[in-house]
């Protein structure tokens, strides 16, 4: 679902727009204004997905609006004239529509932002997807690196402990997997483990705790100085000497 704002000193051009909106089912209306200066303020508190901008209004222009306002949303301009499209475009909106807004090249316009925001967000969920070695020869598995709490090393193999207590035996060194993993969040405190910072719950003297594991795990010496440099740039009131530890 595409959260959208009207913003158009026109009533009769919002009331068209509101009239298309109801028709495509992955676009929810959650706001219109005809004071361009209240649409700024609507858009910067709502942030929706997708604004519908008119160029041409009193006290600001569309143009005007685009330099204000987020870049997080995007946007399809709306007016009678034609030769404000360049300018809108230099400013990376999605479409041009010239009013009066037909249905059809609407429904074109919602389109092509659709398809870009369903791969945008297939890319997203595939980011958090890694594949491993498994104990069955030409095996691969697929994990969700979202859910691994911590990884044991054992001699030559390793051990993925998962949020469900379920275990996943690959033939992975700790070095490799911490340099495949260390984009996503984890980091090596020990020769022999591998923790997620967002399962970690707690730190304890030398010891962190992780979620749903009752035994606490150890901060290896080689490892202490930057571990506790992370947690210190962490910490909302560092303490006077700068250390938690």
């Amino acid at each position: 679902m595409i959260d959208c704002v009207i913003v158009d000193d026109e009533q009769h051009a919002i009331d068209l727009l509101t009239q298309h909106i109801s028709q495509v089912h992955f676009l929810r209306l959650v706001g219109t204004a005809t004071n361009p200066v209240k649409g700024v303020v609507m858009i910067t508190d709502l942030k929706p997905g997708l604004v519908f901008l008119d160029v041409q209004m009193p006290q600001l222009t569309g143009i005007e609006i685009l330099r204000l306002i987020s870049k997080d949303s995007h946007i399809i301009m709306t007016t009678a004239y034609k030769e404000y499209a360049l300018d809108g475009f230099e400013h990376a909106v999605v479409d041009y529509l010239l009013k009066p807004v037909q249905f059809l090249r609407f429904l074109k316009a919602v389109n092509r932002l659709w398809t870009v925001h369903n791969n945008a967000r297939m890319i997203s969920e595939q980011d958090h997807y890694v594949f491993v070695k498994t104990e069955q020869k030409g095996k691969l598995l697929k994990i969700d690196s979202r859910r691994i709490t911590y990884i044991e090393g054992l001699s030559n193999y390793a051990v993925i402990h998962l949020d469900d207590r379920k275990k996943i035996t690959t033939y992975l060194k700790l070095k490799e997997l911490t340099e495949s993993l260390s984009s996503r969040g984890f980091v090596r405190i020990h020769k022999s483990y591998i923790i997620s910072l967002s399962h970690l719950t707690a730190i304890e003297g030398n010891m962190v705790r992780i979620v749903n594991e009752d035994q606490g795990i150890s901060i290896g010496e080689a490892y202490r100085k930057d571990f506790f440099e992370y947690i210190n740039s962490k910490m909302l009131t560092p303490p006077p000497d700068g250390r938690v530890n």
